[in-house]
This record gives C-alpha cells, structure tokens and sequence, in this order.
C-alpha cells in the first residue's frame, strides 16, 4: 500500500483524496512513534549489558588498586625495617594508619551529630497538621502524627495494607497484559518494520505536498475542464446531427455560447465532487 491516491491517467491527484490521505497519515505515525519507543528500549537494554561489563572491569581495576595500596604498604615497612627491627616498623605503620582513622572518624562523627535531624521535624509534622486541619477541619485527631500513639500505629497500618492491595493488584493487570500481549519484535524486526513505515510515509508526505499545491490542482482542473469541452464539443456535433435542419440553423450563431455554458457547468460539477468526496 503506497498510500497515494490518484484520478486518471496523466492527471494529478484530486483534492478531495486528501482527507484519506491525513487518516491514513494518522494511522501511521502512533505505530511509527511506538516502534521507535521499542526500539530505543532494546538499545538502552544493551547498553546496560555493556555498562555492567565496565562495571565488572571497573572492579577488577579497583581490586588492583587495592592490592597496589597494599604492596606500597610493605614496601614502607620493609624501608623502615632497614633501620629498625620489622615487627617495629610494621608497628609504626599501623599506628599511623591508626592516627589517621581516629581523627577522620572523630570529624565525621563530630558534624554528623551537628546535622541531626537530618530532616526538618517540626516543620514537617506542622505541614501533616494543616493538611490534617484542612482536609478534616475540627475532626482531625492530631494524636495521628505521634508515632507512638494508637491512633498512628493504626493508620500506618491502614496505610501498608492499602499498599500492599494496590502492589498485588498492579502485579495482577501488568501479568495480565504480558499474558495477552504478542512476543515482543526482534531488533531486527522492528528495524526493518520501520523502515518500510518510513517509506510509506515519505509517500504519504509526498502525497500530501501534491494535493496540498496550487499548480498543480489548477493543471489538474484545467486538463479536466479541456476534456469536458471535448466531450460536449463532440456531444453538439452529434445532437446537430440528428436535429432537424432549420434548427440548427438557428442554433449555429449561438453554438459557442452554448457549449461555453455547458462546459463550465460540467467543470464545476466535477469540482465540487471531488472537493467534498471523502
């Protein structure tokens, strides 16, 4: 299916084949926007295969840094050896690792405890409260933003098994339309689905900048118009024919009003059938 819509041979394509041509347009582009979405999922899923390897890579380097950590290590305990006895030089070491883990930890203790809480609570139980007061008005029960109140306990509760219904609910319908849905396209397969829709819609484009042009719809009429002079022309002559002599005697003076009137009529006829035919 090229999606082109044409009228007679050596014509160009009438204008009322433009509204099949946009619906056939809006058929194509979802399905088009669909697979390109598929397909840039099976790419991002390869590159996370390759990401994970870097990962795996990434660690095995890391591993070796670690090992390189610890052979410089024993190189500085074997340099202080030369001037000390081993286990003292081991012992030196050891303890300078030691100084330099107390003072980081006491630090990262000592600013941690400045930032506690982490989180603003009051201003966070005072925002549950107005939305509480907002929602409820005087029936809101305040004793719900206590965590050791019943009345907490019980809509955390409430709360986790509204949850867990809608986890198992979702799980449900996801399994269901995994169920119903066809084996997902190869990579392969939507590539060259794609580009057969791609093709059809080069055409379709193509089509549409055709019946959407000015000159091109005015040749298209003006062919059409030539060919309905003809045929009336022709169509005079054979009515001249069979008419009795005197009157086409009388009607000779006239002719070309006549077949000027009829053709224009014949033209705008066809015009306007093709402009509203759908």
């Amino acid at each position: 299916m090229s999606g082109r819509h044409r009228g007679k041979p050596g014509m160009g394509p009438g204008i009322g084949a433009l509204p099949r041509t946009l619906k056939l347009a809006g058929r194509l582009l979802p399905r088009q926007f669909n697979d390109e979405i598929r397909l840039a999922k099976l790419e991002a899923k390869e590159k996370g295969a390759r990401l994970g390897m870097a990962g795996a890579f990434a660690g095995v380097a890391l591993v070796f840094v670690m090992l390189l950590v610890i052979a410089l290590v024993v190189a500085a305990i074997l340099g202080l050896a030369t001037i000390m006895p081993g286990w003292l030089a081991a012992l030196v070491v050891s303890a300078g690792f030691l100084l330099i883990i107390a003072i980081g930890g006491l630090v990262a203790a000592a600013q941690f405890k400045k930032a506690q809480p982490l989180l603003p609570a009051e201003a966070i139980r005072g925002i549950k409260h107005d939305l509480g007061v907002l929602k409820e008005g005087s029936d809101f029960d305040a004793s719900i933003l206590d965590p050791d109140s019943e009345a907490y306990k019980a809509a955390k509760a409430a709360k986790e098994e509204a949850a867990r219904k809608a986890k198992e609910e979702a799980a449900a319908k996801e399994e269901a339309r995994h169920r119903d849905e066809p084996p997902a396209p190869t990579k392969d397969e939507l590539l060259r689905r794609l580009q057969q829709r791609r093709d059809h819609l080069a055409g379709v484009r193509d089509q549409l900048g055709s019946e959407l042009n000015l000159k091109t719809q005015g040749r298209f009429f003006q062919d059409l118009a030539s060919e309905k002079i003809d045929d009336g022309r022709k169509l005079a002559e054979d009515l001249g024919k069979r008419l009795p002599e005197g009157l086409t005697g009388r009607l000779a003076g006239r002719w070309k009003e006549i077949f000027a009137f009829f053709a224009s009529a014949a033209v705008l006829a066809v015009g306007l059938r093709r402009l509203f035919r759908k």
